[in-house]
């Protein structure tokens, strides 16, 4: 994939191939002052701008016809700072290479997602999370936030300069002007064991809330058309290192989650029929296994399968009652679906467009393999999650709008009033958020 999604004359595309684009033109600054001054070149011009990171948001947040800012060259640690424990990064640095960096120095984020190619503010701008008891998304770890504005200046946030903007730039979606640095909390480089195993859904959701009270990160996954699920727990652990032997982690980690994984969605493709049959086998093939490393090694894994991801986030006291109803859903429907459901947590924040905003929260993720149809299952999915004042994740496919998320958000207006004040002319709108965030 390279460090950002595939662009042919001109075409700019994302990574699950579910969005294109055609700019007036790109612009790849090596500085913030080139950045600032394209910003103030395309409000000459009447252009829009938008910013992309690797492309690995599955709506079309990052379009636009007008000015195109590519990040790759603001990358790199601006400052480590030992005193109060941060680290500055260039905006457009990829996650993977902030968490070798952080090792190498001896220290790490507190938690992470799974994935770790995106770049650290397209990650942030869209709610990029995993999943926690205590320890919430990447963006609820940034303590201070550096971003162009419309006007060409540069605004600096944090809890203490600029509170309102740190409120909602953590995640701006893009609307509140162009990230050009962050400021991320960070903690000495401690281990993780992880116990992966195999665990009846029933039993899970049973479970539930000792699973998640016990553990410091619980996620599981479940395979529609089975009663089966793979548990993982994350806790801090005092060591020894045990990592995945190579071999083990080749057969686990690339020829089982990305190789046969692989082949059984082109066989799920070509011969839906197959599939329940394909996901039993699927869900027996990981067997249970135990292993301690470093928090990037345990937390992240590569996602070599082209995928379409909906998620969205429901109140945690929610969440065994939305999976059932979401069962019943592919059950009746004929729907025939290859890929598990991922389930997370994360505790409540102060980010005032955070999918955790303000409540305890669990996430549930449907998928489709790139190139199946997926609007039928999409679709009864986020009637089940709607129907409890579900937020979706702003980087993957949903189709609510302002008038929506002005109901399940309280403090939506908080936001939209900030965007009036620091965006008046709408250089940064797209038509996603035209309807996300209205007119």
């Amino acid at each position: 994939m390279g460090s950002t999604a595939s662009g042919r004359n001109g075409t700019w595309r994302n990574w699950g191939g579910t969005v294109a684009a055609r700019p007036a033109r790109e612009v790849t600054p090596a500085s913030v002052e080139e950045l600032a001054a394209a910003v103030r070149g395309a409000a000459e011009d009447g252009l829009t701008v938008k910013a992309v990171g690797s492309g690995h948001s599955f709506t079309s947040i990052a379009a636009t016809d007008g000015v195109l800012i590519r990040p790759q060259l603001l990358t790199g640690i601006r400052d480590i700072d030992r005193d109060n424990m941060t680290v500055t990064v260039e905006a457009g640095t990829p996650l993977k290479r902030l968490n070798l960096a952080l090792a190498r120095e001896g220290l790490s984020l507190t938690n992470m997602g799974d994935i770790m190619e995106q770049t650290v503010s397209g990650a942030t701008s869209t709610g990029t999370h995993g999943t926690g008891r205590e320890s919430a998304s990447i963006a609820a770890q940034i303590r201070g936030l550096e971003l162009v504005t419309a006007d060409g200046g540069v605004l600096r946030c944090s809890a203490e300069e600029n509170p309102d903007v740190f409120a909602a730039a953590r995640i701006g979606l893009g609307a509140l002007g162009v990230v050009t640095a962050i400021t991320f909390a960070v903690e000495p480089v401690f281990l993780l064991t992880a116990r992966e195993e195999p665990m009846p859904f029933d039993q899970v959701l049973a479970e539930f809330d000792a699973l998640w009270a016990e553990n410091e990160h619980f996620e599981f996954y479940w395979f529609p058309h089975t009663g089966s699920t793979n548990t993982k727990r994350n806790n801090r652990s005092a060591g020894p290192e045990r990592p995945v032997s190579p071999v083990r982690g080749w057969i686990d980690d690339e020829l089982l989650s990305n190789g046969v994984f692989q082949v059984a969605q082109w066989v799920g493709r070509a011969a839906p029929a197959s599939v329940p049959t394909i996901a039993r086998v699927s869900s027996r093939a990981l067997s249970a296994r135990t292993y301690t490393d470093i928090p990037y090694k345990v937390f992240t894994s590569p996602r070599r399968v082209r995928f379409v991801e909906m998620e969205y986030c429901v109140p945690r006291a929610a969440v065994t009652e939305v999976l059932r109803e979401l069962r019943t859903v592919i059950e009746r429907s004929g729907l025939r679906i290859s890929f598990p459901v991922e389930v997370r947590t994360a505790p409540a924040d102060d980010i005032t467009l955070s999918t955790a905003s303000g409540r305890e929260s669990a996430y549930i993720a449907v998928h489709m393999f790139r190139g199946t149809p997926y609007h039928a299952y999409f679709t009864a999915a986020e009637r089940v999650f709607t129907a409890h004042e579900g937020r979706p994740h702003w980087g993957k496919v949903h189709t609510r709008d302002a008038e929506y998320f002005a109901e399940v958000y309280p403090r939506f207006g908080e936001f939209t009033a900030l965007r009036d004040r620091l965006d008046p002319d709408r250089l940064f709108r797209n038509d996603y958020l035209r309807r996300v965030l209205g007119p």
